[in-house]
């Protein structure tokens, strides 16, 4: 079996479906605290490449993190992206997953069944 990285928060409701929803078809995964320690730079550049669209996709918008943030980050680089997002975990979009090379960011039963099944 193909092995899930899954960055969360404890305290983040959604984080805890998309954990039960992937126990409920049995998939193991490694399971790490996104504030204790934030995605690995190689992760961070991943979800950059994959929306370079809309950078602020990797972004927890809706989080006191970001909305304290009293900048526009759309003219920020690749860099100084990364370098934000690795000083608060609770910044970036979670849950964070890393699985056959790609980024699934938050939570979308539909989304998962695309990804997994």
């Amino acid at each position: 079996m193909k092995k899930i990285i899954f960055y969360s928060y404890l305290k983040c409701s959604t984080c805890r479906k998309a954990a039960n929803w992937l126990e409920s078809k049995d998939f193991e995964f490694q399971l790490i605290d996104i504030v204790k320690e934030p995605p690995l730079v190689n992760y961070l550049n991943l979800a950059l490449e994959q929306y370079s669209d809309d950078k602020k996709r990797i972004f927890n918008i809706r989080g006191k993190a970001f909305k304290t943030l009293n900048f526009d980050i759309d003219p920020l680089s690749k860099e100084e992206i990364i370098q934000l997002l690795l000083s608060d975990g609770k910044l970036i979009k979670r849950p964070f997953l890393i699985y056959e090379g790609k980024v699934i960011l938050g939570f979308n039963e539909i989304e998962y069944a695309k990804h997994f099944i």
